[in-house]
């Protein structure tokens, strides 16, 4: 009887592996993983790990592996039928009844699997045949150990057309054919699909040979393909397979990343390196299916790919497919290898150290993109600057996911407006704390600090502007400072800036000058001293601020956002106008005016953002206050 890999996976998604293997085994937490002592083989420090989240266990002792039916057939010793039926009990679920047509498939593919495992077997006999010894010297060329050639399962392919047929008589050709051993070609008799070459077996994830690579060993031969991997066939896709899967998987779960590279060569140097986390895509470009493959093992896999400009093209398209699959967590990154360099040669011209280092310094998906879009084209004219601006555009679009999407547009809008419109230098000298005062000055930040008034209450509604938000925002910021006193030397410049329209602020930032560390009492009687009313500290509606009733990282990261919205919102306003008041008009004013257009419309965004949290938050206070009549009273 043959089941659907459909019904298998649902049952395995509904079993916890960790609750069925400790029910016999003794288990305990660790992380995000589960540790034991391994039952197959014995030990007294745990190295068997179950992981319910991927759905198998792995031990690093004996280098037992599976999943929860394979526990069932291993460790408790039931039929592969019989731990299904448990299993589906268990889960709730009904075991389908037999299909003859999946049956026969099935049978099919094992009769292959037995096919493909022959044709490794006589690969591996011929490497050592004298034949063979063109490869070998080949591989001791590159450096790899025996310990190497033997894991990752070196084999040669002798010349004759029809030896690999001779040594597999007892499978049928139709079935040599069918596993891509061999070519059938119109009126001519069937031949050898690999002849010469240094051969490797490409494995499912289960650890089975699915396919072959061979690299051809006669230099002389321009008129093959350097490499050589086997068509697809009933079991080999190559477009959802990946060379080493099976080792760089459980190794993983140790180093915590994966590591692409562009060919199996390149694993294997690595794996000889000590780098056995590594995966290759074979023949074509990264795809879809395999970036899904690789996030199932881990989040963030580092794209490794040659330093030429062929390995970053190919880095590049592996960018573009999947930026459209992006979710909450899940990306790339990427290293750039040095110019004329693949992993391999890096690591015999500078050790293993290099290619940690490399491996440390891989860049973001979204500094590639922009790196790379960047120097695809020269960025000289308006044009060009606007051709860029449409590409990093174009490719955001693809994002199917709605905030990663808005991300990457702000992100990459921002580095375009630096880049295309860069700030005119500053000429304003920055905020300096002034030496302590030994008697009473006249002015502060150059103008005179008010004297205490009659009417202190006057006096502040004269000090706010007339936009009422704007009032209302500058009153929380001021409260949020009395409450974070250590906030006010942070934000001196921005505060500097902001007395014209709140002289309180210069009134902070002389106490600040005058005064040890301050505290928040001390500020409401600094300020009543000059004549000044403090600043409310209950919210009032629509000002739910979080650094009004809180003090960590995030009210002082909010804090420090809105006060730099208050001071440069009213800037770009006033440069914008400067420069709509003067006649002449040149390509540096124009670029300047284009500059502060595209900052000013951020900062109304942002202005906008802010109004529609601090909405959305008093509607929902609204109503917590309608549903309950004591919170409303609070």
């Amino acid at each position: 009887m043959s089941l659907s890999p459909q019904f298998l996976d649902e049952l395995r998604s509904r079993i916890t592996l960790s609750a069925i293997i400790g029910r016999t085994e003794r288990v305990t937490k660790a992380g995000r993983e589960f540790k034991a002592c391994c039952p197959f083989h014995h030990e007294k420090t745990p190295s068997f790990t179950i992981n319910d989240e991927k759905g198998f266990y792995h031990c690093f002792g004996c280098g037992a592996h599976g999943d929860v039916i394979r526990w069932m057939t291993d460790q408790r010793g039931l039929s592969f039928m019989d731990a299904v039926k448990q299993l589906a009990e268990e889960a709730g679920m009904e075991v389908p009844a037999p299909d003859p047509r999946q049956a026969q498939r099935a049978e099919k593919q094992k009769s292959l699997h037995d096919v493909m495992g022959a044709a490794q077997a006589f690969f591996v006999d011929q490497l050592a045949s004298p034949e063979g010894g063109q490869a070998r010297s080949y591989l001791a060329s590159r450096g790899f150990s025996q310990a190497v050639c033997r894991e990752f399962g070196f084999g040669y392919a002798p010349e004759g057309r029809q030896a690999l047929k001779g040594a597999l008589g007892q499978f049928p050709e139709a079935m040599l054919i069918e596993g891509g051993l061999r070519i059938v070609v119109e009126d001519k008799e069937p031949y050898d699909r690999f002849r010469g070459r240094l051969m490797l077996p490409i494995h499912d994830p289960r650890g089975r040979v699915i396919a072959f690579g061979g690299r051809i060993l006669a230099t002389h031969k321009t008129d093959a393909p350097k490499y050589l991997n086997s068509p697809d066939t009933p079991l080999f896709d190559k477009g959802r397979t990946l060379y080493n899967h099976h080792r760089a998987s459980p190794a993983s779960r140790q180093s915590g990343r994966i590591i692409v590279v562009e060919g199996y060569m390149d694993v294997i140097a690595l794996a000889a390196a000590g780098f056995h986390d590594a995966v290759a895509p074979l023949g074509t470009a990264l795809t879809e299916t395999q970036i899904e493959m690789i996030w199932r093992m881990v989040p963030m896999p580092i794209l490794c790919f040659d330093g030429d400009s062929a390995g970053q093209r190919a880095a590049m398209r592996a960018v573009t497919r999947a930026l459209p699959l992006l979710r909450p967590g899940h990306s790339l990154r990427i290293v750039r290898m040095p110019q004329g360099q693949d992993p391999d040669e890096l690591i015999k011209a500078r050790g293993p150290g290099a290619m940690e280092e490399a491996l440390a310094g891989a860049q973001s998906l979204l500094d590639t993109l922009w790196t790379h879009e960047v120097d695809a084209a020269p960025t000289n004219s308006p044009e060009e600057k606007a051709g860029l601006k449409a590409r990093l555009m174009a490719h955001v679009d693809t994002i199917a996911d709605n905030d990663i999407k808005a991300l990457y547009r702000r992100d990459l809008l921002e580095r375009f407006s630096a880049f295309a419109f860069p700030r005119r230098e500053d000429n304003r000298a920055p905020w300096q704390p002034r030496a302590p005062r030994t008697q009473q000055r006249g002015g502060s930040f150059g103008r005179d600090i008010p004297p205490p008034l009659p009417h202190q209450e006057t006096a502040q509604r004269l000090q706010r502007p007339a936009n009422p938000f704007r009032a209302a925002t500058i009153e929380a910021v001021l409260a949020g400072l009395t409450r974070m006193p250590g906030e006010i030397a942070r934000h001196a410049s921005l505060l500097a800036r902001l007395a014209n329209e709140d002289a309180r602020c210069d009134v902070l930032l002389d106490a600040l000058d005058d005064a040890a560390p301050l505290e928040s009492a001390d500020i409401s009687t600094i300020l009543a001293s000059k004549g000044f009313t403090p600043p409310e500290t209950t919210p009032r509606p629509g000002m739910g601020f979080s650094f009004l009733c809180e003090s960590g990282d995030g009210a002082r990261g909010q804090l420090a956002d809105v006060l730099s919205l208050l001071v440069e919102l009213p800037e770009i306003e006033a440069e914008l106008a400067k420069t709509a008041q003067s006649g002449e008009v040149t390509d540096e004013s124009w670029a300047e005016q284009q500059r502060l257009l595209v900052r000013l419309r951020d900062l109304k965004k942002r202005e906008l953002d802010l109004k529609a949290r601090l909405g959305q938050m008093a509607v929902a206070q609204d109503n917590a206050a309608a549903a309950s009549p004591d919170a409303a009273h609070l």
